[in-house]
């Protein structure tokens, strides 16, 4: 007699097979220029434009602490959504939120909580569209942003080109310290650059560098080197390794050609700093140390699963 296999957890599966295998069951779309697999969906609109659409769950117990001010909590569930807004040099115009509460919830903490998402919206002029209210074993905050962008802006993370500048936009790491809930998304330095220069590649870095690097390098089939004494730091982080792997830094990463390049650094802005470059096909992310030692990264950061 056989024995039954027993069937795949989605631990052993992991976070980003769970998202392969639920996307490869689904029929695309001749409007969708850009579906799962990205920062936000791309949906096409008019001659000039795109929809962008993407969606993030907050979790007790996993994003944010009870123990939390719940204003800063309401805030963040907002803000990371438009981090990935921000992404795609998008600009944000509407949203949902939906709320899972448990019934010893008090109104003061959801009166508190939905005034951070109030505050969020209302500093980057997005309005509530609607949403929903469930009873949950813990608290639960769903946001849903609807975005649109100019398609000679669209930035995506499949762009990145051999000879490629890689920048990011502030400092990283620290973020365990009070970062991840007080972040701004980067909404005004995307807009900024995309006006500025031609941006190959970008995304939102919200699970460390190394990982969101490697999004990057596959989708864009290519290899990338970085420079431990390029990478800015926060005062709040615990060396290089928490600004690799720790994540919800929410700055954004991208990558532009040698012309554009030039052009942010001799510009000496606040918002781009280089941190290396895209060589090579190998589809890994390579780290010169400052002693010169060279090493492939493992490619971890914040996973789910």
């Amino acid at each position: 007699m056989k024995k039954k296999r027993k069937p795949h957890s989605i631990g052993s599966l992991g976070e980003f097979g769970l998202i392969e295998s639920v996307r490869s069951s689904f029929k695309g779309h001749p409007d969708l220029v850009c579906g799962p697999g990205d920062d936000c969906a791309v949906i096409k609109r008019d001659s000039r434009r795109y929809d962008l659409l993407t969606c993030d769950m907050l979790v007790e117990g996993v994003d944010f602490k009870r123990t939390h001010d719940p204003l800063l909590v309401g805030r963040k569930a907002v803000n990371v959504s438009l981090s990935d807004i921000a992404a795609c040099a998008g600009l944000p115009r509407f949203c949902l939120v939906s709320l899972g509460l448990a019934p010893d919830v008090s109104v003061t903490y959801v009166r508190r909580l939905t005034e951070g998402i109030r505050r969020a919206c209302e500093a980057l002029e997005v309005t509530l569209a609607g949403g929903d209210v469930s009873r949950a074993s813990q608290t639960v905050i769903d946001v849903s942003m609807y975005g649109v962008v100019e398609k000679r802006n669209l930035a995506l993370r499949s762009g990145a080109r051999p000879g490629d500048f890689i920048f990011v936009t502030g400092p990283l790491g620290g973020a365990a310290a009070g970062g991840h809930l007080t972040f701004t998304p980067r909404i005004k330095e995307a807009r900024l650059l995309s006006e500025a220069v031609r941006i190959h590649a970008m995304c939102d870095i919200s699970d460390g560098l190394a990982q969101d690097l490697g999004h990057i390098v596959r989708s864009s089939r290519v290899g990338a080197l970085i420079y431990e004494e390029l990478i800015p730091l926060r005062k709040e982080a615990k060396g290089l390794r928490d600004a690799l792997y720790s994540g919800e830094d929410f700055q954004l990463l991208f990558t532009v050609g040698r012309r554009d390049a030039k052009k942010l650094l001799r510009a000496n802005g606040e918002y781009a700093f280089p941190i290396g470059e895209i060589a090579g096909k190998k589809r890994a992310v390579t780290l010169i140390a400052s002693s010169g030692k060279v090493r492939v990264l493992d490619e971890k950061g914040f996973r789910h699963f």
